[in-house]
C-alpha cells in the first residue's frame, strides 16, 4: 500500500520527517510531497506557484529517511494531494497522511487548517486521509505524536472505507499522555485570532488561546488539554437533505424535471 506523506508546516519540518517514518515502521510505501514553504491555515486551497506554466517541484532529502522520495512543491498542500492521485510523485497513493502539525488543530477552526484540508482533499478523490497535530506553540515530542499515529493508521486501514480521521496529542513523553479517547470538536479551536488595532487602512490582527477549554468536556479541545490523545471522523463536504427551501423543488419532483437555468454552473469534481 502506498501513501503520501504532506503537511501545510513544510518539507523541512520535523513533524514531516516523524510522519513518514511511521508510514515506513508500518509497512508502506512512502512518497513524501510537501509545500516548499510553510502554507498554514490554507485549508483546501488549490494554489500553486508556476514558472512557464509548470508548477515548480524541488526533490529533497530527509534524514534518516534516505531512501523515500520527497519533494518541495509550491503549493498548498491541498493542490499536492490532487496532483498526487494523478500521478505526479509515482504512482497515485492509496492513503494520504498529513502532519505532524506544528500545534493542535482541534475545534470547528479544523475548516481553516491545511493539514486537516489535506486530508479531506484526500476523501474527495476516493482515499482514507489522517491529519495528525502536535499540541503547542513550540512542541518537542515529536516520537509521541508519531507513535499514537501508527495506532490510529491501523484502525484507518482497517475500516474498509475511505474515512477522514482527525488526530490531535499533547506534547507530552509518551508514558505521560492519559490515552487515546474518541472526541466531537469543540465548538472553536485552542487559538483564537483576535483584532488588537483598527486604523485607516489597516486592521491589526493577533492570536490568543482560549483560557478554559474545559468548559464543553469530551471535546478535543478539552480532552488534549486534560492530557490525551483524542481522534474525530470528519466528513467531506456533503450536502443536506433536512433543510426545507420552500418554492424550490428536489431532485425527482414532478415540477422539478425542467432543465436548469442557462446561468447554472456545475461544480468542479
Amino acid at each position: 500500500m502506498r501513501a503520501l506523506v504532506t503537511n501545510d508546516d513544510g518539507i523541512a519540518s520535523a513533524g514531516i520527517r516523524a510522519l513518514a517514518g511511521a508510514a515506513v515502521a508500518a509497512g508502506l510505501e512512502v512518497v513524501v510531497a510537501a509545500p516548499a514553504e510553510e502554507a498554514s491555515g490554507s485549508s483546501a486551497a488549490l494554489t500553486a506557484v508556476q514558472a512557464d506554466g509548470r508548477v515548480v517541484v524541488e526533490q529533497h532529502r530527509l534524514d534518516g529517511l534516505e531512501d523515500v522520495p520527497a519533494y518541495g512543491v509550491a503549493a498548498a498542500p491541498a493542490y499536492i494531494v490532487r496532483i498526487a492521485t494523478r500521478g505526479a510523485f509515482g504512482a497515485a497513493p492509496d492513503v494520504v497522511l498529513s502532519g505532524i502539525n506544528r500545534g493542535a488543530n482541534t475545534g470547528r477552526a479544523v475548516l481553516h487548517s491545511g493539514t486537516v484540508g489535506a486530508a479531506l482533499t484526500a476523501r474527495t478523490q476516493g482515499l482514507p486521509g489522517l491529519a495528525v497535530s502536535l499540541a503547542g506553540a513550540h512542541p518537542e515530542h515529536w516520537e509521541t505524536a508519531a507513535g499514537v499515529a501508527g495506532e490510529v493508521l491501523r484502525h484507518l486501514l482497517a475500516a474498509g472505507e475511505p474515512l477522514v480521521l482527525n488526530l490531535n496529542v499533547p506534547d507530552l513523553p509518551p508514558s505521560r499522555v492519559r490515552g487515546l479517547r474518541r472526541a466531537r470538536l469543540a465548538s472553536i479551536g485552542r487559538v483564537q485570532t483576535t483584532i488588537t488595532d483598527i486604523g485607516k487602512g489597516y486592521v491589526q490582527l493577533g492570536v490568543a488561546a482560549e483560557e478554559d477549554p474545559e468548559h464543553e468536556p469530551d471535546t478535543d479541545t478539552a480532552l488534549v488539554a486534560a492530557g490525551f490523545a483524542t481522534v474525530t471522523a470528519l466528513h467531506s463536504i456533503c450536502e443536506r437533505d433536512d433543510v426545507e427551501l420552500p418554492g424550490i423543488p428536489r431532485p425527482g419532483d414532478d415540477e422539478g424535471s425542467a432543465a436548469p437555468h442557462q446561468d447554472s454552473v456545475e461544480a468542479a469534481p
